[in-house]
């Protein structure tokens, strides 16, 4: 039975993976449907406080009952506490803190909130499933350089998207409506400031965890957000005229 779920897990991230390629072709041939990009003729939309909090549950709520619910054997070693700590700490902001700080959000598509529900429970399910089971490392492994690298990186990013957050909660002053070029922070230098921080926190969760269901998760997210950080790009240079040309997409220096 332990065999089997997990090669179930190995074959979950490898399937993320390539979900992850098969998304960016998929949204470079017809965008983002979400926000600002989201048609106003959709049928069914949810209001984005709503939508958002409880898209984003399955990652805090999974890993939870998944731990309650059967013995977590490895959680019992420091390191694979510590990693699925990390992910619930994400997650704990995103479905609990976040949502209640959107100001206005527009109201989300209801496929496009049906398509987050399911990743979010198809990938906290994979890693919390791997990390409190069949995780296995040395006795120094928080003390190994991929660990301590993987720790600041995943730290730094998710600092990073937090503060990008609140730069574009606060575009606006009180009354005013309509958009604004960002400012301030990374935002001097790229477009998707937001999701570069994102980017860099699950890179560096993927190298603290060294699995293949840590890359997967890193993979599939710099995919998925590359295609929108794209689809901003192409929309501010549309939209203002003195928009700064020397901001790259998403990764400073580099594209």
């Amino acid at each position: 039975m332990e065999l089997a779920e997990r090669f179930l897990l190995d074959a979950l991230a490898y399937l993320e993976c390539a979900l992850g390629f098969l998304c960016y072709v998929l949204l470079k041939l017809v965008g983002s449907p979400y926000g600002r990009y989201a048609s106003p003729r959709s049928a069914f939309r949810l209001p984005a406080r709503a939508a958002w909090a409880v898209q984003e549950l399955p990652s805090l709520a999974v890993p939870l009952l998944a731990c309650a619910g059967a013995p977590a054997e490895r959680l019992s070693r420091w390191p694979n506490c510590i990693l699925l700590t990390m992910f619930l700490v994400h997650y704990a902001q995103r479905a609990l803190i976040f949502p209640f700080l959107i100001r206005g959000g527009k109201p989300m598509p209801l496929y496009t909130f049906i398509l987050a529900f399911i990743f979010c429970t198809y990938n906290g399910y994979l890693q919390s499933r791997y990390l409190s089971q069949y995780a296995v490392y040395a006795d120094n492994w928080l003390t190994d350089p991929r660990f301590l690298t993987g720790f600041v990186l995943w730290l730094l990013g998710m600092l990073i998207n937090i503060h990008s957050d609140h730069v574009l909660r606060n575009l606006r002053k009180p009354g005013e409506t309509g958009y604004k070029i960002p400012r301030g922070g990374l935002f001097e230098y790229i477009t998707a400031a937001n999701y570069f921080g994102e980017v860099v926190e699950w890179c560096g969760y993927a190298l603290a965890s060294w699995s293949i269901q840590g890359w997967a998760f890193a993979v599939f997210t710099f995919c998925v957000l590359l295609t929108r950080a794209q689809q901003h790009h192409q929309w501010y240079h549309e939209k203002f005229e003195d928009y700064p040309k020397f901001r790259k997409i998403m990764i400073p220096f580099l594209f």
